[in-house]
Parts: structure tokens; sequence; C-alpha cells
């Protein structure tokens, strides 16, 4: 009786043994399955995050091959600009000249210095064209440099969409603010000499300004699309 009841009781806890083996060997699973689940959402968040922000990433590479664009266009304007104003343009561009945009851009963050860029931008653009309408009387038709800037106001007006559209993309809810104080403050009727002094600061100073905005790009890339999708990671 005492052998049969040591053996019921080593069953007893062999049985108890292989049960707490059991036991943990299926937490061990659970955990596992739990952990594996964890990364697959976090996988899944990532690949949401990204998708939403290639749109983002596309716009602002876009935005980028443009002002590489049009700052090369600028700096062949200005150096063609120069070249047909005749003896003396080497001091055109000493002059002060009031009214002219600052080509430095302005803002501590992404949003306020792409902002800065656009209002600065959309200023620019009547003054391209009030060159163009005076160059128009003092070049021959056959000028080359009447196209070339037809193609720069084009181009310019072309950015300006391509800024507005990367900004709604990379800050939705934070409005793109028009340019402060009305219309562009244009120069009055000038003489022939003020005309030629008057165009040559303008495209000298949107030269400089289509430089720092190809810079600003540049520094925009992997900064700006990469925080909003970071952003979107977390909802």
């Amino acid at each position: 009786m005492i052998g049969l009841q040591f053996a019921c009781e080593i069953e007893g806890r062999m049985n108890g043994h292989a049960k707490n083996m059991h036991l943990k060997k299926s937490m061990k699973s659970i955990a596992t399955l739990l952990s594996f689940l964890l990364l697959m959402a976090v996988h899944s968040t990532r690949m949401v995050g990204a998708s939403r922000n290639h749109p983002c990433r596309k716009t602002l590479q876009r935005t980028f091959k443009l002002a590489k664009v049009v700052q090369s266009e600028a700096s062949e304007l200005f150096i063609i600009y120069k070249a047909s104003q005749g003896e003396g343009s080497e001091f055109l561009c000493t002059a002060p000249v009031n009214n002219i945009p600052d080509p430095n851009i302005s803002g501590l963050e992404a949003s306020e210095r792409i902002s800065s860029i656009y209002t600065h931008l959309q200023s620019f653009i009547p003054h391209l064209k009030r060159v163009y309408e005076q160059q128009t009387d003092l070049q021959l038709p056959t000028s080359p440099m009447l196209p070339k800037l037809l193609g720069v106001s084009a181009n310019s007006r072309n950015l300006a969409l391509s800024i507005n559209d990367f900004y709604h993309r990379a800050f939705p809810n934070l409005p793109l603010p028009e340019p402060a104080g009305g219309p562009t403050t244009l120069p009055p009727p000038l003489n022939v000499f003020q005309q030629k002094v008057y165009g040559c600061m303008v495209l000298k100073t949107y030269k400089e300004f289509t430089s720092n905005v190809s810079k600003e790009f540049k520094s925009f890339r992997g900064k700006v699309c990469r925080r909003r999708m970071k952003t979107n990671a977390l909802f």
C-alpha cells in the first residue's frame, strides 16, 4: 500500500511538472505572438506614414528642381542684360533703387522660411514684368534678352505655384500668408538711364534671391517631409 501511495505521489508530481512546462511553453508562445503583432503594427504604421509622405517628398523634389532652373536662368539673364546695355553697363547696378524686394529669406521655422520665399517671389514677379515692358521699348525686337525675360517670368510664376502646393502638403494646418501691404509698389515713369539702372538692380537682386531659394530648398530635403512622416506615424 505504501509503495502504491508513493507511486501515485510521484505520478502526481510528474503530471504537475508536465502541466507547468506546458503552461510555460504556452505563455512563451503567447509572448512571441504578441511581440510579432506589435512589430507588424509598428511596420504598418510606418508604411502608412511613408505612403502619406510620398506626395510631400515628390512635390519638394519637383520644386527644388524648378528652383535650380530659375536660378540658372536668372544668372544667364543678368549677364545678357548687362551685355545689351552698351557702354558703362558695369556702373548700372551701383545706383540705389527703392522698393525692390529684399533677396534675403527670413524666418526661423521651415514653414516661416517657405512663406518668406513665396511672398518675396510674388513681389518680384511684377518687377520682372515692368523690366520687360521697359526693355521692349529700348531693345530691338530680335534681342535675345526679351524672350529670356519672358522665360524667367513664366518659370517664376510656375515656381510660385509649386511652392504653394508644397507648402500645403508639408503644412496642411498652416495657412500660407499672402504678401502684406497690398500690390507690389512699382516705380513711376523713368528716363532711359533710370530704366537701365532699375532693370539692372531688379535682375541683380533677383539673381541673388534665386540663389538663396535654391540653397533653402536643398536644406529642406530630408527635413521637412521627414518631419511630416514622423508626425503621421504618431497618429
